[in-house]
This record gives structure tokens, sequence and C-alpha cells, in this order.
């Protein structure tokens, strides 16, 4: 009897621990300036978007400007998961992303729907993409948040990639 109070204790202990480990999984990149730019691009980007809509998008696209500029670029999907944006890649803008897998196999649209749907509106997702230009995917670190683009609700975001 008291042999098995000890087990039931120490699967106790053992399934908190698990979980607690769990739990302190990192949910956002490292604390460092470029994630704190990505948030405020994206953040300026929702009010830009939330004032003017999809004629906003225009100066998204822009390069060499504080939307787009070496490996940084915005982009925006509707909550269907169609691509409304994507100034790195233009030639995805219209398609359907909600089936999108990453190179670990990760689908990654649910990740950004729920992120869009949780609490805050926003937050980070990283999954593995390849920088503009490139073919081989890189760990991304992507900043999300919902918006509303001309009455629909959509995402924003823009992320980094920490190589």
């Amino acid at each position: 009897m008291r042999t098995t109070a000890l087990m039931v204790r120490w699967l106790v202990v053992t399934a908190l621990l698990a979980s607690g480990s769990m739990s302190l999984a990192q949910q956002s990149p490292p604390d460092s300036q470029k994630a704190k730019e990505i948030v405020a691009l994206v953040d300026k980007a929702a009010a830009l978007v939330a004032a003017k809509g999809k004629s906003a998008f225009a100066e998204f696209k822009k390069s060499d400007t504080e939307w787009r500029h070496d490996d940084v670029y915005l982009f925006g999907n509707d909550m269907k998961g169609t691509q409304i944006l994507n100034a790195g890649f233009p030639e995805r803008e219209g398609s359907d992303q909600s089936k999108f897998k990453d190179a670990t196999g990760k689908l990654v649209w649910p990740e950004f729907v729920k992120v869009a749907k949780s609490s805050k509106g926003s937050g980070w997702v990283t999954y593995e993409f390849p920088k503009p230009g490139q073919t081989k995917p890189s760990k991304k670190w992507s900043y999300l948040k919902a918006v509303t683009i001309d009455g629909a609700p959509s995402i924003v975001g823009a992320g980094f990639y920490p190589e």
C-alpha cells in the first residue's frame, strides 16, 4: 500500500514537472531589437490598413522602405487562408495558404488563426520558410495581428530570420 502511494506521488510530481517544462516552451523569439522592430512594423501596418484598407498594400510593396527592406516584408491573409498580400513573394497572392506546410511538415495556417483568435489578437509563430530570393527554408519567426481589411476579418504579419 505504501509503495503504491509513493508510486502515485512520483507519477504526479513527474507529470507536473513535464507539464511545467512544456508551458515554459518558447512561444516567442528571444528578446531582441529585431523582434521589437517586427512588432512595431506590424502594429503600424495594422493601423494603416484599418485606416486605408487594401489601398495601403501598394505602400507595403515598395522596396527599400520601412515596410520592405533586407529580408523583412509584410504579408496578409483573409481568415479563409487566401493570401491577399505578400510583398516578399508576390506570386503567392491570391493563393490558398490554408493547407501550407513548412519544410518540417508543420501546418502553418492553423497556428496563424490560433494567434489571431487569441485574447490578445496577436502573437508569434515559428516555422521554416525560404528567405526572399532563396529556395532553401530557414527558421523564421513571424508576428501576426488580427485586423479588419475592407470589412473582412484578416491577418497581417511580418517576420524575421534569426540566423
